[in-house]
Formats: structure tokens, C-alpha cells, sequence
């Protein structure tokens, strides 16, 4: 079963490798695509190089996003934050009425071009799943397993982390697990302000009339997606199972 489980994730990770370190080999392919043209890689930089970029801005962005959004919807979730609830749900849900390429057009002229501007974006993009599904998450917990670790003595910190939490951490994760899938195929946007990323291509293609270009950076960020995707799917199992099991 466990073997079965990581069975996808290695087939996307496999493909995403062989397209970022063999995207050469394909070149018949993209010909095929763009007869006319007289270069069919996009050759500007390293597919490798883009990827380790694009990981960056995402990761950066998930990190900052999780840490504000999990740790919103704890605070709410308390007796003193309560007050507060519909208010974080508000301004969560106001990161994503805006289209990112607003948010970008609004930041460049604050924080420039480049990677900065792109990151800020992700962050008010990927907030409203994870601060929804925290709430969620929280919120379903049996309030009887609550007064009965209250009734156990234990803290009011105590039964946050060794009974709320990890209860919630599967719905927790699924939000976690749609904010940054999401934001791997919004953060291609970041090369329309400077940030060199798997966005590249697309944006390289589209200006020049390269379909195989824009062929090359979807195929790529796709790839990523599913490969992280499929990594939380198994995450999510587990935690499922071990919950189950317990």
C-alpha cells in the first residue's frame, strides 16, 4: 500500500526531471509545432535554473502565507480572538478579489521589479484556503474530546497542539495543498515584472509568436504542479491513516 501510494508522485517528479534536464532532446517535436521557426528551445537560460526560481518564489510565499494564515486562524478560533473571526475571513477573502495581475501592477510601483512583487502577490493569493481550512478544521473538532483533555488538566496550549491541531491538520493541509498548487501556475506571472522564473518561456513565446515556448514553460510548471500536488495527496493519506489508526 505504501509502495502504491508514492507510486504518482515518482512518475511526475520523474517527468518533470527528464523535461527540465532533457528539454533538448524534444526538438523535432517543437519544430513540429513552430515549422518556421529558426529556434525552438528556449535557450535564454536553463530550464533547471528557472525551476530552482520558480520553487523559490513559491516556497517563500507558502512559508510566510502558512505561518500568517494558520496562525490567524488559531487566534480567532481562542475565546479572546473570537471577535475577531468574520474580520480574518474578510481581509482573507480580499487577497483573492483582486486578480494577481492587479496585485502586481499595485506593487511594482512600491517594491520595483522583480521577485519581490511576485511573492506579495502569492501571499495575498494562497491566504483564503488556508485560513478557510484552518477555521474549518478547528472549528469540527468534538468538543467533547476538548472538555475531556480540559477535564485531564491539561493547558489550554496543550490541548491546542496535542489535540486540536493534529485533529484538524488533514483539512488544515488540503487548504495548505490548494494555496500553493495554485500559486505554482500564478507565480508565472512574475516574469511580466523581472522575476526570471518557469514563466519565462511563456512570456518569451507569447511576445515572439513561439508557440513552442509557451508549449515548453506549460508543460514544465503542469509537471510541477501535479509533482507537488501529488506529494500532498500522499501527506494527506497518511495523516488520515494515522489518525484512523489512533
Amino acid at each position: 500500500m505504501s509502495n502504491a501510494l508514492w507510486r504518482w508522485p515518482l512518475l511526475w517528479i520523474s517527468l518533470l526531471l527528464i523535461s527540465v534536464v532533457g528539454m533538448s532532446t524534444g526538438e523535432p517535436l517543437f519544430h513540429w509545432i513552430e515549422p518556421d521557426a529558426r529556434q525552438v528551445i528556449y535557450s535564454r537560460a536553463d530550464f533547471y535554473v528557472l525551476l530552482g526560481r520558480h520553487l523559490f518564489v513559491v516556497g517563500i510565499a507558502a512559508l510566510v502565507t502558512i505561518s500568517v494564515g494558520v496562525s490567524a486562524g488559531v487566534a480567532v478560533t481562542r475565546k479572546r480572538g473570537s471577535d475577531f473571526l468574520p474580520l480574518v475571513g474578510q481581509v482573507a477573502s480580499l487577497g483573492q478579489t483582486f486578480p494577481p495581475v492587479a496585485v502586481l501592477a499595485l506593487a511594482v510601483p512600491v517594491l520595483g521589479f522583480g521577485t519581490l512583487p511576485i511573492i506579495v502577490a502569492l501571499m495575498l493569493y494562497g491566504l483564503l484556503p488556508i485560513v478557510r481550512n484552518t477555521l474549518t478544521g478547528l472549528q469540527e473538532v468534538d468538543a467533547e474530546l476538548i472538555a475531556t483533555a480540559h477535564a485531564m488538566g491539561m493547558t489550554p496550549l496543550q490541548i491546542l497542539h496535542q489535540v486540536e491541531l493534529p485533529l484538524a491538520a488533514p483539512v488544515i493541509l488540503a487548504g495548505i495543498r490548494i494555496s500553493v498548487t495554485i500559486n505554482i501556475a500564478t507565480a508565472a506571472l512574475g516574469a511580466t515584472v523581472g522575476a526570471s522564473n518557469l514563466g519565462d518561456p511563456i512570456i518569451s513565446g507569447i511576445v515572439n509568436g513561439n508557440m513552442a515556448y509557451v508549449v515548453q514553460g506549460a508543460l514544465t510548471i503542469a509537471l510541477l504542479a501535479l509533482s507537488v500536488d501529488s506529494l500532498f495527496e500522499v501527506l494527506q493519506r497518511q495523516l488520515r491513516s494515522r489518525l484512523s489508526a489512533s
